[in-house]
This record gives C-alpha cells, structure tokens and sequence, in this order.
C-alpha cells in the first residue's frame, strides 16, 4: 500500500465538500449567524448511526416478508410474492424473512417500520432517491442541500473535538455514478467543517488517520503547511468567503488534531478481540459496524455505514435476485445484531440510535415486464441461470421497511402495514422522508424550526420547516 498516497486520501476526504459549496451559491461573510433556533425538546439520543441499504432493499425479501412462493421453471414471474420462507422474531406474530433470524434475536429493543413511501418524483432513479432521502431535498436544488449527517454535526457539535462528527464509512467514488454521490455526501452551505470524513474500506482505516510509516514529526509538519499554502491558493483560497474560508481551515486543524491523538486508535480493528471481530467479518460493511461501535465509544455523532452503491451489485436487484439477496443477509445479519447487542451491553444504545434504510424498495415485475416469465432471457440448463430472474426487480416507491433501536424510540414495536398481495403497498401509516429525518432531530433535540438564511431565503433541516416527527415512534 502507498501510504503517501493515502495521506493525500485523507487531505483531501477532509476537504471534500468545499468546491460544491462554491457552486451551489456558497454563503456569504457572517451568513449562518442568521440562523434562528427554537426552544427544542429534551433529547433522548445524542449519536445517530445510519446503516444504509444501498441499492434497493426489497421489503417483501427481507423485514416484511409475503406468502413464500417456491421457484418452479417456467413459472410466471407476476405469481412471486417472497422468494424466501419467513422465519419468526423474538416478537409475537412478527416475522422476518429466512437468513435474518440474527437481527430478528434483537428486535425487542427495537422498532419495526413497514410503511415507509418514497416521494414521487417522476423518475424512480438511485441517485434521485439517494439524494432526497439524505437530504430531505428532491434534485435538483439552487443550493447544495446538506446530508442530515452535517445538519447534525453543525448543530450539536462533536462530543469529541478530536473525533470528526461525521463519518461515512464503505462508499468509494471510483465506482458508477460517482458525481451524483458525491453531490449529497456534502455539508453544502454549512461549511466543508461539517461535511463527511470518508472511509472507503474500513480494514484501512487506520491508513486513513496516521501519518505515512517512516515520516518523521518535522518532516509531517512541514507537509501539513505546505498544504495550508496550497489551500490558501486554491479557488476557495481566492474566490471564498470568510466563512467559507474559516471553515476549511477548522476542518484541517480538526484532521490535523486527529492524526496526532491517541483517539486515532479507534481506527485500528486489528485492536478488536478476535472473537468479536470474527463476528463483524462478514466484509466491508461488517466490518463498517464494527467500526462504527468503536467510533460511538470515541464520540463521533453520527456515522453512516453503506453496503456501498454500485448499479448492479448489492441491493441493486436487476438480475440474480434471489441468490443476491441470500450473500446480502450474510453481510448484513450477524453485524447488525451484533452492533446492537455491543452497544446495549456498553450502556450506549439508550443514547444512540440506530437506522437501518433504503431509497426505496422492489417488487417482482422484471424490468416492466408483468407477463414475463423467471426463464426469459435463459438459455443456459444450470440452476444458477434458473434462477436468474427469481427474485426482486423493478424498482418500488409505494413501501418500504426500515429499523429503528435505542435513542428514545419504542421497543418491540411495529409501525405501519403493507398488503398482502402485489402490489405490497402501504395500507397503514405511510411515513415519509421529512417524518424520518425530524424524529430523528427531534430525539436529538433539534427543533424542526432550525434554519439559515441561503440566497435571501430561509432553508431548513426539512422542506419549509413543516415536516413533523412522528411521535408514536418514540418511547
């Protein structure tokens, strides 16, 4: 590994959000003292960990399982309703499907929720609902919308000045629609200080927050100002606000501190007991978790781990469904329990919550086609290649299931109610995008009246400030 190269990684992760601040009408001198802050409720969460299902989760494939439909060759593909046997939870009555019986074990400290109804933009694109559902924004916006991660860290702060407040752990940028990712993992007019530090693979991300190997203390620091000089230069440099410029400076002094702290630790898994870390070793996202408990023990205030968008990888269903989803649930089950069950033991789950979530959910329909058959388009005789179009497809907006544990929401508790029969939309309690991020603030003690001033208009945590948390959610 080129460990100079991965210190200029994290020079500029740390730096990552500040030309789209600039192009997306960056805010002026003294802008964000305009803010204007309420009186917020008591919070019961003071960490937000996001556990992001990217690609398309099926719900009728995963938390909110329908009638199982066994494969048959040559049957119709309109007949599937789940490709996998529902398995039962620790909750009376509520099942999950087959190959999630590890997070089913600890759903009584949590919440279900099988009504969430993704917005109806025109298009059931990824990066549209990507955007929309981390920014509470619909594309395309005359300001770079911020992640909720970054509205977070702006307006509680780190816990720990050493530890950066937002994380994003497990998406890389090399891979496709690279632009239309990065343009919601930004801090957008709050300031390149509360944007994303990104960990592309969590096994490296120790790489990320240590000096390079043999760099002496002199030698670092000389680095360090040589690219506060290069900085100085750059657009922002030149072009930038004072607040814009401040900002950037802040987030390279709080990168800087980290590299030095004993904190950095944190970032070394290889430190992990190995009975533990065998447990989160499912892959990157598994290890994203593990990585995640530890960063919630150091203070970081909120953490986003993805299964990592790629079209057509993960949760990105097109093809292959069914035996996809079966290596997903491997990566995801033993993790996800396990993150739970470390942090209630730890004393952390009362003050972290914790949400699992996906842009939007799938059905059977292959590609449109609702006379297609599971063989269509196979020719070759093996069971893999039967199986091809056995599974979940077209992209669905009309429901969806998300988690929810710890930071004040209910325990053992199911919100919501889909059909059973296709279409599986919602028939109870639709909950939409602007209800999930403001109980999330609301938890956090953030009121929904939070705002700034951008381009002479008022802009808020959730579209013109009326989204409202949806109070049956909370203990």
């Amino acid at each position: 590994m080129n460990t100079n190269w991965n210190r200029r990684e994290f020079l500029q992760r740390a730096s990552a959000a500040t030309m789209a601040a600039l192009a997306a009408g960056a805010p002026v001198s003294g802008l964000l003292s305009g803010c204007k802050r309420f009186s917020g409720p008591d919070s019961t969460a003071d960490t937000v960990i996001l556990l992001w299902m990217a690609g398309g989760m099926a719900h009728t494939e995963t938390f909110d399982p329908k009638r199982y439909t066994p494969f048959e060759k040559d049957m119709e593909g309109n007949r599937v309703l789940s490709t996998f046997k529902s398995m039962p939870t620790i909750l009376d009555g509520i099942h999950f499907s087959d190959g999630l019986q590890s997070i089913g074990k600890v759903m009584d400290k949590g919440t279900l929720i099988r009504s969430y109804v993704a917005a109806d933009m025109g298009h059931i694109l990824h990066s549209r609902h990507q955007y929309h559902w981390h920014t509470c924004y619909e594309p395309p916006q005359t300001v770079a919308a911020p992640h909720i991660g970054s509205w977070i860290a702006k307006e509680l702060g780190p816990k720990n000045p050493v530890i950066p407040a937002f994380v994003d752990i497990g998406q890389r940028f090399t891979v496709g629609e690279a632009e239309e990712l990065k343009a919601f993992h930004t801090a957008g007019f709050l300031g390149n200080e509360f944007g994303p530090f990104f960990i592309p693979d969590p096994s490296q991300g120790l790489d990320s927050v240590r000096p390079p190997v043999g760099m002496d203390a002199k030698r670092f620091e000389r680095r360090n100002q040589l690219y506060n000089e290069l900085v100085n230069n750059s657009p922002i440099g030149e072009f930038g606000s004072d607040y814009q410029r401040e900002s950037l400076k802040r987030s390279m002094e709080q990168a800087y501190a980290l590299l030095n702290s004993p904190e950095s630790k944190a970032f070394d898994l290889s430190s992990e007991p190995k009975e533990s870390y065998n447990i989160y070793n499912t892959g990157k996202f598994g290890l994203g978790c593990l990585l995640a408990r530890r960063l919630t023990e150091q203070g970081a205030r909120f953490i986003s781990v993805t299964t990592e968008y790629e079209p057509f990888k993960g949760w990105d269903t097109h093809e292959n469904g069914y035996t996809r989803l079966i290596e997903m649930k491997k990566q995801i089950d033993g993790p996800i329990a396990q993150l739970v069950k470390d942090l209630d033991q730890k004393g952390l789950l009362d003050r972290t919550m914790i949400v699992l979530a996906s842009e939007f959910s799938r059905d059977m329909m292959v590609e449109g086609k609702p006379d297609a058959k599971v063989l269509e388009q196979v020719n070759q005789p093996d069971i893999l290649s039967d199986l091809k179009f056995y599974g979940m497809h077209r992209h669905f907006t009309d429901a969806g299931s998300m988690l929810l544990f710890g930071g004040g929401i209910k325990k053992g508790f199911v919100y919501g109610k889909t059909a059973d029969e296709r279409p599986c939309k919602t028939i109870e309690n639709p909950i939409k995008i602007d209800q999930v991020h403001q109980t999330i603030y609301h938890a956090l003690g953030i009121t929904g009246d939070t705002h700034y001033e951008v381009e002479k208009r008022p802009f808020y945590t959730t579209p013109d400030g009326k989204g409202m948390p949806v109070m049956e959610l909370l203990a």
